[in-house]
């Protein structure tokens, strides 16, 4: 795993909110990841959620449009919670090791991770933020994209509008059919390009999760997969958004309260405090 990171790496994603790192994985590494993630999601049978019912391409309470969104990709969540083999790629503490470097947090939690398939002629995914469907608040929040197949301008790699974690808020502008939808809650980004980033298969990038970022439709008879993980700061606050946990966890929870549960957050990586400088 190509997880050392050069200063220009880490200034650039600060800078712009996002950041591609070729050849992440090498042959034997993505050959694995996609063993593993191909295991995952085959003995989810379809939920989408590992304690829920919903499956993918269903009605979730985030997406009503179900026919549409179904369509954009299917979305298999917290795999690390039901396959062994998945927790130990997700908790590897190189990977929160990065993540701490580029977003500066101390320590970093796993918030949820997913696999992301679009099929062959899927929908494009509308351009969006992150952290605002989270259920804390921290503008360290970050996810890595994990390229399992060549992601290309024509089968739905990403975009991202470089700088605009800067700028954006908490506040939850949604998700629509509407690639442009988002610039009606920040007009003045509107006149900003996108930046294309197509990855070959075992790159990677990262990105805030307060940068605004989608993907093309898939125009192609094959599959665009990926493997994320959305992290977490270390010390983050529970702000009473429900988001990926459970009745039981919300019930437990008021606002404020520490998100520090190993089993559904653990901690994957703490920076030792003669590193921290």
């Amino acid at each position: 795993m190509n997880h050392q990171l050069s200063d220009a790496q880490i200034q650039s994603y600060r800078e712009n909110g996002f950041v591609v790192i070729e050849d992440f994985l090498n042959a034997d590494e993505l050959a694995e990841w996609r063993e593993v993630v191909e295991e995952a999601v085959r003995e989810r049978k379809g939920r989408k959620f590992a304690n829920q019912d919903v499956k993918t391409g269903e009605d979730d309470g985030i997406n009503a449009d179900a026919d549409y969104f179904g369509k954009v990709f299917d979305q298999l969540i917290n795999l690390w919670q039901t396959n062994a083999r998945m927790k130990k790629l997700m908790l590897d503490a190189r990977l929160g090791e990065m993540a701490a470097k580029l977003s500066g947090a101390e320590g970093i939690r796993i918030w949820h991770d997913q696999a992301l398939i679009k099929k062959p002629w899927g929908n494009p995914t509308s351009l969006h933020l992150d952290t605002p469907f989270w259920s804390f608040s921290d503008r360290r929040a970050l996810s890595i994209w994990v390229a399992l197949d060549d992601a290309t301008l024509e089968n739905g790699c990403l975009f991202f509008i470089p700088k605009t974690h800067h700028q954006t808020t908490f506040e939850n502008p949604g998700i629509t059919k509407n690639m442009d939808a988002i610039f009606d809650f920040y007009p003045a980004f509107r006149s900003l390009p996108a930046t294309a980033a197509p990855m070959k298969a075992g790159s990677c990038s990262f990105h805030n999760g307060l940068c605004i970022h989608g993907a093309h439709a898939n125009m192609t008879p094959g599959l665009r997969r990926a493997m994320t993980c959305a992290y977490m700061p270390d010390g983050a606050t529970f702000n009473g958004e429900q988001n990926v946990l459970t009745a039981g966890q919300l019930a437990r929870l008021k606002v404020g309260d520490l998100l520090d549960d190993e089993t559904q957050n653990p901690l994957i990586y703490k920076r030792l405090r003669a590193d921290a400088d």
